[in-house]
């Protein structure tokens, strides 16, 4: 009784021997362990830390192009140099900004791993335009790079499609089966139509992924013609590497863009929650209209 009257004198409750060895522990660890608190919280200061860092680079990176131009003579190229380093400064920390509110809001990992993928696309495209701009020598190796990654995110946006559809409709394949059979568009309508159902969803698939294997190939012999002088980049004759890999990477390219224009009309109504027109053509016009 003595020991209740005190504790109520002095406010504050008693605590059972468990309580406080609980609080202890918990203060202990925040204590002992304020990195590990810290890290478990990196949502909260991922996105200020990336304002600091961009804020940082524009301060480091215009004075040092501002000198570059004053120390060489002001030409086209290094006009056209500094016209990208702007536009770099702008791309990179917009793309990098939506990849981290994709991060941070991360919630259906089967959707937002190939988004996140397909994002990177930007900065590596800016970044590689600004080095072959100012490195012209090394443009090739950068490009190499840069066309492989092309067949990584038309790879990812497929994947995209189809982790979508397979999470939404488990028997699609049945779906497909129970439609109208859809006819090829022009100039393939003379073509006998793919069977709905599971050889359709293949072909469209298939169709769309060869040019992920193309693509990469042809990036390394072109990079071997390069080496060995016989390339000749830009020139239409039948006497260098560059005229017949423009024709194969085409027929690559107009042969996926089919496969997904044939895909999304046969499922546009399945797809239409997550509204695939635009991202198509951001994916068209990057990818495939960039290479002219």
């Amino acid at each position: 009784m003595r020991v209740d009257k005190t504790a109520k004198e002095q406010g504050s409750p008693l605590q059972s021997p468990s309580s406080s060895f609980s609080l202890l522990l918990g203060s202990d660890l925040c204590g002992s362990m304020p990195c590990t608190c810290t890290w478990r919280n990196w949502r909260q200061w991922i996105r200020p830390l990336a304002v600091v860092i961009y804020l940082v680079s524009i301060v480091v990176a215009v004075p040092l192009c501002v000198w570059e131009l004053q120390k060489l003579e002001v030409g086209i190229h290094t006009k056209a140099w500094f016209i990208a380093g702007i536009f770099l400064l702008l791309t990179i920390p917009i793309s990098l900004w939506v990849i981290l509110q994709h991060l941070v809001h991360y919630t259906q990992p089967e959707l937002q791993k190939p988004i996140i993928r397909i994002l990177w696309m930007v900065p590596i495209y800016s970044l590689d335009s600004w080095i072959a701009l100012k490195y012209p020598s090394i443009a090739i190796y950068v490009d190499t790079c840069r066309e492989c990654y092309e067949a990584y995110v038309i790879y990812n946006f497929m994947g995209f499609l189809t982790n979508y559809l397979t999470n939404r409709y488990p028997n699609l394949v049945l779906i497909l089966e129970a439609k109208d059979q859809q006819k090829h568009f022009p100039p393939l309508c003379c073509c006998p139509p793919w069977t709905m159902g599971e050889v359709l969803l293949f072909r469209c698939k298939l169709g769309v992924l060869q040019y992920t294997v193309v693509r990469p190939f042809t990036t390394i012999v072109a990079l071997v013609c390069e080496l060995l002088g016989i390339y000749d980049e830009g020139n239409f004759s039948f006497s260098n590497a560059w005229t017949y890999l423009v024709i194969i990477n085409n027929m690559s390219q107009l042969f996926a863009m089919y496969c997904l224009l044939l895909f999304y009309k046969v499922l546009k109504e399945e797809l239409s929650p997550i509204q695939p027109v635009g991202k198509f053509l951001c994916v068209k016009l990057v990818v495939f209209v960039s290479f002219w």
